[in-house]
């Protein structure tokens, strides 16, 4: 929609018009976030279903304590993971409350300040220095302009606009650095590249987390065994002749007995107690599997801008005839100094310096202002950052404004020039691009004084501006001459000196990368930036890049060779959304797990495509937020290391507990089908089984769950994307561990059946628990001895084993849960029986440990 521009603006009654017929300016909000498809998630898991239908089974059957019980365990299941769940999408919402966007606009002939969802195509938008533009607009009144586009782009240097045809068209979701101008809007909400973008980012489907799929798959494996053998056995015992209730309650016991009740709660509990330490952290999980899919991952793909660096402008280098500076500091702090040959200068020890300094500070319409212990910039983040250099030199600030005239920058000129009145006369200064300064430039200052600036002078700036520039820094150059007419004329200056600058790399994100190339993790830069200042910052940060690939490069190739491609140390610049979403998935098609980090609204699609999204939660758009599964609340680059460390210790705990428990039931349903085989009576009862899984066996795997990181944990390098939650081992030491404890267990129930079946299945029943805490220990490592690992390093584990073998003796003695579970006392004689049993399962899996790495030595 576009309309006849009035002085005015629009009135109120065009307003409305133009808002029915393109309603609020603000994107369609996520359908994800609502409290019941959250809570409906929660029973999606092929685990959860099998347990509603072992419910409703044992209800058919009348077995009420059974289905009330399985029943509870689902609920506590779907609470906690509810819980966790809707906490990340309600803080996301406080995050978005944080940032409720404003405009300036022209209406009724005034300006006011309106919420940018009231925004309407044909809307004037007043934009200053420090405004968010709210919609698409085509700039109709423009006066030195500059939009910092990075949020869309990934370009970190501010776009200079104008009137011209390919310049006067202005972005929402970007801000103004500098200058003033007025633009109609012409599109807003969905229509505005930005809402493009964020449809782009809707167009990914749904993903699945690769720990849902290994615990979908191991679910469907347990279903269906358990369902064979408990038909199988309940079968052949009914041809044996065997009792048929009893046959039915047997093979309900078997199914009982296979499905561990207790996996998918201990698994919900360990991953939110992961995702909570995560929050103290500041990384906020929006689903309880992302972290643990970061622990997986074996590339990062990662944009610049805002995320490896600060965005923001800072000096590093300067360049006079006589000397080279480097500037320490980053950002728009002041805390930093300017250093010669080791030393620090000071600009009262060095008059080229003052020169340098004094120019940048006046030349500019930035300013720091102190709040608190920080300071802000406001204006043109290159200006903002001359400025910032002259504070760390000590330059003399002024006590009020001395510029006379200004010749504004523009983009066909490339500088700017003001007359000053300094206290020592009246001066031109001048900053803008190398090239344009030194053609109005005839001298250059040294320390005898201004000298001619001969072809070989020109030749040394001309050098100095290309080693700067081939380091990835952007370059100014300065110039002055003293005005005694007060005219300001841009001719016959005096050449000052260079200043390159650079948005540079956050402090703590060198280590964050070395670390995470240590555990085995690629990094890939994607930026929107130039190659030049990306391979610059891969160079401070020690990527290791053979080839810088643009954009435009990369359309020209097929899938195949860009497949072939990140094989190499390869960077990504000048790249597009759809790009990027590219290089993502031709990751994933090598089988790669892949975690995307952005901020902007151009890194969306890529977060939604990414294995793991990782979005920053202050600089980071509302779009990025939501395509992502893990927001960074800080912004910082060195969180996500911590938070691969952590996944890799859920899913190494998630191992544990699932072999822990798998093996913990194979003792149980290899000791019912041996009995069932020998004509034996029940060695273990229903509400005797679902005792062991749901109340000592969950207890101690969410205990295990709770497992701190291995040492080594971060030395190696990422599981592979098919690596299975059991494996071809887990299998072994379960089948090996079962049937030791299944067969012990059944040797102590025959050995005592002359005594009564009561006494002989009580014993049976607490020696299995027995065999089951102790058993613990076998899995607190599957690598690592409990010495390496320490034996009371684990304090959840030591507390739950007293109160679960606390809670088997009130099973044995009190009356209460001796009638609930139809137990009888038994006596010391049957106690060392099972402490006999129970002590080859802590003494051999520490033995095999020691001897294991001596073998992988050999």
């Amino acid at each position: 929609m576009s309309q006849t521009l009035q002085d005015g603006g629009l009135t109120q009654s065009q307003v409305q018009a133009a808002r029915e017929l393109a309603g609020w300016n603000e994107l369609p909000e996520s359908q994800s976030a609502g409290p019941i498809r959250v809570l409906l998630r929660q029973f999606s898991s092929f685990l959860v279903l099998i347990l509603i239908v072992a419910a409703a089974v044992a209800l058919a059957l009348g077995e009420l304590i059974d289905a009330a019980t399985i029943g509870l365990v689902v609920i506590l299941n779907a609470v906690l993971g509810f819980v966790q769940e809707w906490k990340a999408e309600t803080a996301l919402t406080a995050l978005r409350k944080l940032l409720s966007p404003q405009a300036m606009v022209l209406r009724d002939g005034q300006e006011q300040l309106v919420a940018a969802r009231d925004i309407v195509p044909g809307d004037i938008l007043v934009l200053a220095p420090g405004a968010k533009i709210a919609a698409d607009a085509v700039l109709v009144r423009v006066a030195d302009l500059r939009v910092d586009e990075s949020i869309l782009t990934g370009e970190s240097v501010p776009v200079a606009k104008s009137q011209d045809e390919d310049k006067r068209q202005v972005y929402a979701g970007t801000s103004v650095t500098s200058g003033r101008a007025e633009a109609q809007v012409t599109a807003t909400a969905s229509r505005t590249e930005f809402g493009k973008i964020a449809h782009l980012t809707g167009s990914v489907g749904a993903k699945t987390t690769n720990l849902q799929s290994k615990l979908g798959q191991l679910a469907r494996q347990l279903g269906l065994a358990a369902l064979l053998v408990a038909a199988g056995v309940a079968g052949l015992g009914i041809v044996l002749g065997r009792d048929l209730t009893e046959m039915v309650m047997t093979g309900l016991s078997l199914s009982v007995a296979m499905v561990p009740e207790g996996l998918p709660a201990v698994v919900t509990i360990t991953l939110a107690l992961g995702a909570t330490a995560m929050v103290r952290q500041n990384a906020l999980a929006r689903r309880l599997q992302a972290v643990e899919t970061l622990g997986a991952a074996s590339v990062i793909c990662t944009d610049k801008t805002g995320t490896l660096t600060e965005n923001k402008m800072t000096a590093t280098r300067i360049w006079t005839f006589d000397q080279s500076y480097e500037v320490t500091g980053t950002g728009y702090d002041p805390a930093g100094h300017i250093e010669a040959d080791g030393k620090r200068v000071r600009a009262a020890d060095d008059p080229i310096l003052l020169a340098v300094l004094n120019t940048g500070l006046h030349c500019s319409h930035a300013r720091l202002v102190p709040a608190g212990k920080t300071w802000t910039m406001v204006g043109a983040p290159t200006e903002g950052a001359l400025v910032t250099l002259a504070y760390k030199g000590w330059c003399p600030l002024p006590t009020e404004r001395g510029v006379l005239a200004e010749i504004p920058f523009s983009s066909d000129r490339k500088r700017m020039s003001v007359l000053y009145q300094s206290p020592d006369g009246t001066q031109i200064l001048t900053k803008g691009a190398p090239e344009q300064i030194l053609e109005i430039c005839t001298q250059i200052l040294s320390h005898d004084g201004p000298l001619d600036l001969t072809p070989a002078r020109r030749q040394s700036i001309s050098d100095a501006y290309a080693t700067m520039a081939a380091d990835g820094l952007r370059v100014i150059a300065l110039a002055s001459r003293r005005a005694p007419d007060h005219v300001i004329e841009e001719e016959e200056l005096v050449f000052l000196g260079l200043v390159g600058l650079i948005d540079p790399p956050r402090a703590e994100v060198r280590q964050a990368i070395a670390s995470a190339q240590s555990a085995g993790i690629r990094i890939v830069m994607i930026t929107g930036d130039s190659p030049i200042t990306a391979g610059a910052i891969a160079k401070q940060l020690s990527l290791q890049v053979t080839r810088h690939l643009t954009g435009a490069e990369l359309e020209e190739l097929d899938d195949q060779a860009l497949r072939t491609l990140l094989n190499e140390g390869v960077l990504f610049a000048r790249t597009r959304p759809e790009q990027k979403m590219r290089i993502v998935a031709a990751l994933q098609a090598e089988n790669q797990i892949v975690a995307m980090t952005g901020d902007g609204v151009n890194d969306a699609p890529a977060l939604k495509q990414a294995d793991i999204g990782v979005s920053m939660g202050v600089r980071g758009t509302d779009v990025a937020r939501d395509a992502s599964d893990l927001v960074l609340l800080d912004d910082n680059f060195a969180t996500i290391v911590h938070a691969i460390g952590e996944g890799r210790r859920q899913f190494a705990n998630v191992q544990k507990f699932v072999r822990y428990l798998l093996s913990s039931n194979a003792g149980e349903v290899i000791a019912l089908v041996v009995n069932i085989a020998v004509g034996g009576p029940l060695v273990f009862l229903a509400t005797q089984i679902l005792w062991m899984n749901l109340v000592t066996d969950g207890v101690t795997a969410v205990a295990l769950g709770l497992e701190k990181a291995e040492p080594d944990q971060m030395n190696h390098p990422p599981r592979r994307k098919e690596t299975a939650i059991l494996g071809v081992g887990g299998i072994v030491t379960i089948i090996l561990l079962g049937t030791y404890t299944g067969l012990s267990s059944l040797w102590i129930f025959f050995q005592l059946l002359d005594q009564g079946v009561e006494l002989a299945r009580t014993t049976a029943f607490t020696a299995m628990v027995v065999f089951e805490k102790v058993s613990v220990f076998a899995f607190r490592s599957l690598r690592l001895s409990n010495f390496r690992v320490g034996w009371f390093s684990n304090p959840f584990l030591l507390i739950a084993l007293v109160v679960t073998i606390g809670a088997q003796m009130m099973a044995v003695y009190w009356p209460p849960l001796q009638v609930l579970l139809r137990t009888v006392p038994i006596g010391v004689a049957e106690w060392q029986w099972i402490g006999l049993f129970a002590l080859p399962i802590l003494i051999v899996p520490e033995i095999l440990k020691m001897i294991w790495p001596n073998v992988q030595r050999t």
